[in-house]
Parts: C-alpha cells; sequence; structure tokens
C-alpha cells in the first residue's frame, strides 16, 4: 500500500474550513500518481506513447472531514488488474481516524479515445504489487 502526506491547505476548504468534499478526488489522483511512479511508471511518457489511464468510475464514502491545517494520510492500493483496466482502493485518515474511504477504477485509453490493453512492460511491474 502506497501512503502520501497532504496538508489541508484555506484553498481546500469551504467557508467553514471543512475540505470541499471534490478535493478527496484531486487527492486520490496525485496518489495514484506517486503509485505510478514508486512502481517506476512514467504516466507522462505513456501519453506520448498514446497510453492514457482515465477514471472510469468512483464509488466514495465520506465518513468524517477533514479540516484546515491537519494533515492527512492518502493510502492508495491496487486491488484488481484486468485486460483494459485497474481498481484501486483509496483511504484518507488523520491520525487512526479513518475520514474517507474510494474505489476508483481506471480505465486504459489510446489516443483516439477508445480501450485498449494496457502494454506488457506495465502490467508486469503492476503484478508484482498484488
Amino acid at each position: 500500500m502506497n501512503l502520501i502526506k497532504k496538508k489541508i491547505y484555506y484553498h481546500d476548504t469551504d467557508c467553514g474550513g471543512v475540505v470541499y468534499y471534490a478535493n478527496y478526488l484531486k487527492y486520490f489522483e496525485e496518489a495514484r500518481t506517486e503509485f505510478f511512479a514508486d512502481k517506476n511508471i512514467d504516466m507522462l511518457e505513456l501519453s506520448k506513447q498514446g497510453i492514457l489511464f482515465v477514471v472510469k468510475d468512483v464509488n466514495i464514502c465520506y465518513k468524517k472531514p477533514a479540516f484546515y491545517g491537519q494533515v492527512v494520510r492518502v493510502k492508495t492500493k491496487l486491488t484488481k488488474i484486468k485486460a483494459a483496466s485497474l481498481q484501486f482502493l483509496h483511504f484518507i485518515e488523520v491520525e487512526k481516524s479513518l475520514l474517507v474511504s474510494a474505489e476508483t477504477r481506471l480505465a486504459c485509453i489510446n489516443k483516439s479515445f477508445r480501450a485498449c490493453t494496457i502494454p506488457e512492460d506495465i502490467l508486469a511491474k503492476l503484478k508484482n504489487v498484488l
């Protein structure tokens, strides 16, 4: 499981100092970016080759709010690999308290925005994670 820490800034919050609900999606994206980087998968290089990973769907559960000034931990775990998609679980915590959990599915697409199989070299790097 990958872990990043994220400080909550004023621009992350609403007028009540609570993290705006849609910002959690950005935190998950940052966590997945770091997940891929940790596996030596260069998403920019893949995009230059015409291979993209896009969010197909997200199921998110908000349990408790995060607040301005807190440092949250975003945990990311790859849970399923299919020929043209990846599935992740995400958890956002403060100390030992779970704030938000989500399941995200990414589709692999080509530059024509059509589904395509995940390249073998990427699969090899990811299969070691499961």
